[in-house]
């Protein structure tokens, strides 16, 4: 019995979930986009994330002018969807709208040439390709098993090599994922204006104005400040109320 619920409890979270990312679809249809906004993050409240829906949410922030909750929501969909070739449009339409204009120094160097790889999917996407490529192997393990023809043999054990390459492949690029994701702290800043600091006090010098919308990478946490570092590799100080992160 206590199953029962659980699973029709489940199946009702599910059917929730679905039915206010409709309705929110609905809304925007009619550009009613605060409504669709509710709607939207109702499903986020209820535990469900997707590309989808932070892609949605962004954009009707967007077409509401707020630039940071855009940003932020188009940022969100791409972390569960780096190939999304519209989340990636769509964002640089919104980090037009910033007032800021940091320049993006590129990282260069061999780590640099496998984090663009390994970025090409989330580490859960690899993984998933993996297992997958682990059937693939076991299915040339078979064919070369019951194979009664050297050629035959040869040529499932050729298929059994590369499958092994490639999942091993794979793999590295889920662990090499997964720990730059958990090592980069990127976070959005949300107040309208915000001073990056020198140190981390309100009477220290202002190293540089901020404004909402502009990208910045966490390195170290005290009390209520955040050191930041920009894109330009700026560095300095900044209250964690003025920042919201990304992860």
């Amino acid at each position: 019995m206590k199953k029962l619920i659980l699973l029709l409890f489940l199946l009702f979270q599910v059917s929730f979930g679905q039915s206010d990312f409709e309705t929110g679809n609905l809304f925007y249809a009619k550009e009613n986009y605060k409504s669709a906004i509710v709607s939207y993050e109702n499903v986020l409240t209820s535990g469900k994330q997707s590309a989808d829906v932070y892609f949605n949410l962004g954009n009707c922030y967007y077409k509401l002018h707020q630039i940071a909750p855009a940003i932020y929501n188009f940022e969100k969909a791409l972390l569960l969807n780096p190939k999304d070739v519209e989340i990636r449009t769509n964002l640089e339409f919104a980090r037009k709208m910033t007032i800021d204009d940091i320049k993006v120094i590129p990282k260069v160097g061999f780590h640099k040439i496998i984090a663009n790889f390994t970025s090409t999917y989330h580490y859960d996407t690899w993984a998933w390709i993996a297992t997958g490529l682990s059937f693939l192997f076991f299915t040339f393990f078979l064919g070369y098993y019951f194979s009664g023809t050297t050629i035959k043999k040869r040529t499932f054990f050729f298929g059994m090599f590369l499958s092994l390459l490639a999942i091993l492949l794979s793999v590295s690029s889920a662990i090499f994922e997964r720990d730059r994701m958990e090592v980069e702290k990127p976070a959005i800043i949300f107040a309208e204006v915000a001073a990056l600091k020198t140190e981390p006090k309100l009477t220290a010098n202002d190293a540089i104005l901020l404004h909402e919308g502009t990208k910045v990478y966490i390195l170290e946490s005290i009390a209520n400040w955040k050191k930041v570092q920009l894109t330009d590799e700026t560095t300095g100080w900044i209250e964690s109320a003025s920042i919201k992160e990304l992860k």
